[in-house]
């Protein structure tokens, strides 16, 4: 059952990619609108996940917790690489925007957007699958606060894949290959952690560094660019919203 819960979730998180292509049919200021949502729920979800599932199952061994805490630290430093490369990529890609000859062909920061995806991927897949060695529920948590943090993020890597040069149909299909590769690492996973002592517990480690980073570096930053009461408000009730989905999985275990 484990096989098949984590491969199950890794795909339904292999199919956020195509949100990008229905967010095309939205306007501008109702887009803006769904993501400011998203956003908050995602946070709300990233930290909960960290705190109410993946910490007390890091920490609950009794063993030196050195261990977990440089699994964490490396999750930082991982994700901070990640984001660091994307910031280039995106410095590049305006470069490139800015040329007249890169207009009608295919510009390398559509390429290096996907290389980036695809490893953000391949890691997403490998902490679900680490996540579902351990239990069920944290398996499930994992899978839906990754779901929650990648709407955002497929809606704008699809439009930097359509800015690039890269028609609608090329862009969902690279797109979704990238996706795949989160297949491959909870297959990965699967197959190395039942073999590997600690496999699962340092690859939770890993997640929590790189969801607390996410959301303290990358979600939080955005809640605050809204400074009107009523949105925010909404907005601090989506984020107890992601919280509660995470407390609710609580009660499954």
């Amino acid at each position: 059952m484990t096989w098949l819960y984590a491969v199950g979730s890794v795909i339904i998180v292999s199919l956020v990619s195509f949100v990008g292509v229905m967010a095309l049919s939205f306007s501008g200021a109702r887009l803006q609108k769904i993501l400011f949502l998203l956003v908050a729920l995602a946070t709300g979800a990233l930290f909960g996940d960290v705190t109410l599932h993946l910490l007390p199952k890091i920490f609950s061994a009794g063993e030196d917790g050195s261990f977990g805490a440089f699994g964490m630290l490396l999750g930082i430093l991982v994700f901070f690489s990640l984001e660091k490369f994307l910031h280039w990529r995106h410095s590049h890609q305006v470069t490139d925007c800015d040329d007249p000859e890169h207009h009608h062909q295919i510009q390398p920061v559509g390429y290096l957007n996907l290389l980036a995806d695809g490893l953000h991927n391949l890691l997403d897949g490998a902490i679900i699958g680490a996540s579902f060695l351990i239990s069920p529920t944290i398996g499930f948590a994992t899978a839906l606060a990754v779901i929650l943090h990648e709407i955002p993020q497929e809606i704008g890597d699809f439009a930097i894949l359509i800015n690039a040069g890269f028609s609608r149909h090329r862009a969902i299909l690279f797109n979704a290959l990238s996706a795949s590769l989160a297949i491959v690492g909870v297959i990965v996973s699967l197959t190395v952690g039942v073999k590997i002592e600690q496999f699962s517990q340092f690859f939770l480690a890993l997640a929590a560094g790189g969801f607390l980073y996410i959301a303290g570096s990358d979600l939080v930053p955005e809640l605050h660019k809204v400074t009107e009461l009523k949105k925010s408000l909404i907005q601090f009730l989506f984020l107890l919203t992601g919280i509660a989905l995470m407390f609710g999985l609580l009660l499954f275990e």
